[in-house]
């Protein structure tokens, strides 16, 4: 039963992928976006984008900054984040754009910088927790944590839970958009949180982390309700990036010509950190500028989500956060 689920799931999630996903799954669905939702202005909005240097991290960056926002910018390589800086302050003609260096697989760089960035005492009024990485192979950090696992869910938990201070004093206009994917259609949530299996395979654990990522906001949305800030995860749809060429190449391949540009990708994006938010549901998952099921039919994933509690309580112990 199991493996034929499994084998569901992943049909499912071709034929939904090749039809919604791509280039021309944006342009059908971009028939019912409105341009005004495009036109509000950010200035006095403080922002941070992590993996802001590249791909649709660089795409929403140039959004945010082009509508007057101050935006940090997350970046692990001091090198390519500078020049990602200065190409963003020339072609948005914004001074407020500032560089952060950090390593995501890092937690004890993620609690440096949220020290440092916190003690500034600053409203914030956008994370987006976009920075993400496929590795194949099993890699494993200084810290004893797999390394997908560390850049995509450690990294953002810590990145959230830290930075809840100063998006309660943006409250209530805060706003956490979490970049997930819809790889995460392929796969239930699991205890198995660094993918103990023997067989390691990155683009499963890949998809578990972006179970995670749908689950977790959830979560926090439950948590959080009270304090003003909106929980968010999206899709970016498949886009033609740097991080999709190196970790999929196969998949960039075959879809040559179909695949979203980043700019086309971090679309919802910016259209979340703009929208009022009496137009949002907090804790929802959105696609293409509308909410988006978090389960394909009958794939039997939905029921999975109940375990995010102790998985929440795992990330704070392996993270050591203490509130």
């Amino acid at each position: 039963m199991f493996l034929l689920q499994k084998a569901w799931r992943t049909a499912a999630f071709g034929v939904y992928g090749f039809t919604q996903f791509t280039k021309s799954g944006f342009q059908e669905h971009s028939k019912r976006f409105k341009p005004e939702d495009m036109q509000i202005q950010m200035q006095g909005k403080n922002c941070i984008v992590t993996g802001a240097n590249s791909g649709i991290g660089y795409a929403t960056a140039e959004g945010l900054a082009s509508r007057g926002a101050t935006v940090h910018m997350v970046c692990r390589s001091k090198e390519r984040g500078e020049a990602a800086l200065l190409k963003l302050q020339s072609t948005t003609n914004n001074p407020n754009i500032h560089l952060e260096v950090c390593d995501l697989s890092s937690i004890t760089e993620v609690k440096a910088f949220a020290s440092k960035f916190t003690s500034e005492h600053k409203p914030l009024h956008v994370l987006i927790n976009n920075a993400g990485i496929l590795e194949h192979n099993r890699v494993t950090t200084a810290e004893g944590l797999e390394l997908n696992f560390a850049v995509n869910v450690a990294a953002t938990y810590a990145m959230t839970e830290l930075m809840m201070p100063l998006l309660e004093k943006a409250a209530p206009d805060a706003r956490v958009i979490t970049v997930s994917s819809g790889g995460m259609y392929t796969t239930p949530l699991t205890r198995d949180l660094q993918y103990s299996e023997r067989n390691f395979d990155g683009t499963v654990q890949y998809a578990r982390n972006k179970r995670i990522q749908v689950a977790l906001t959830e979560k926090w949305a439950e948590t959080y309700g009270d304090k003003g800030v909106g929980f968010y995860s999206m899709h970016p749809g498949w886009a033609e990036t740097p991080g999709v060429a190196k970790s999929l190449p196969s998949l960039s391949e075959k879809l040559s010509g179909k695949l979203r540009t980043s700019e086309e990708g971090a679309d919802t994006i910016v259209w979340l950190a703009l929208q009022p938010k009496e137009k949002l549901v907090s804790g929802a998952f959105y696609f293409d500028r509308e909410q988006a099921p978090k389960h394909l039919a009958f794939a039997g994933t939905a029921s999975s989500h109940s375990l995010i509690g102790e998985v929440a309580d795992r990330l704070r112990s392996l993270c050591r956060l203490s509130f």
